[in-house]
């Protein structure tokens, strides 16, 4: 995809941060923007403040493991995660996926549950799952696995018929 035929969005996003792009993909219609986690949080407040975009919905948060795709991990610097953030603009009715390559040394990333409220709970799914810590998030536990389980289920190097949880899980223990 050539610079002069990229929609609205990606020409905006590489106006206002030039340097945070890292890969422009449309595949099948399904536009993807990844981009540096530096500018994450200001890039997505601008993706739903900016009046031409108006990406107010959030559906989705999640990551992908790569530690097992050496061809992805070369490409983003050998990033093990990518956070993945899917937008909608119900106004203009137009989807965007935008990625975040996330290192295993630094599993932080600003929470966007000041700018949509449902991060508040994607972002903890995650979380949960992953071990991506959200920074400034209002309420980060888990939300899926008990308070003391320890790992992350989506993880590649979780055990594939897990740790023993089928035996030994206290079904009569509730998270508080």
């Amino acid at each position: 995809m050539s610079e002069q035929h990229h929609p609205l969005v990606v020409q905006k996003i590489q106006e206002k941060y030039p340097d945070a792009v890292l890969d422009v993909a449309d595949a099948r219609g399904e536009l993807t923007v990844t981009v540096n986690k530096d500018v994450i949080y200001d890039l997505m407040a601008f993706l739903k403040n900016d009046s031409e975009l108006t990406y107010n919905f959030l559906a989705d948060v999640t990551a992908v493991d790569y530690s097992l795709m050496e061809d992805t991990l070369m490409k983003y610097d050998y990033a093990r995660f990518m956070l993945v953030y899917h937008l909608l603009s119900t106004e203009k009715k137009q989807r965007l996926r935008v990625k975040v390559p996330v290192h295993e040394n630094e599993l932080s990333i600003p929470s966007m549950a000041s700018i949509w409220k449902v991060a508040n709970w994607l972002e903890r799914e995650t979380y949960d799952m992953f071990g991506i810590i959200f920074e400034n998030h209002p309420d980060l536990r888990r939300i899926l696995m008990p308070d003391d389980y320890e790992g992350y289920p989506l993880r590649k190097d979780y055990p594939l018929r897990g740790r023993g949880e089928r035996e030994t899980f206290n079904f009569e223990q509730q998270n508080l």
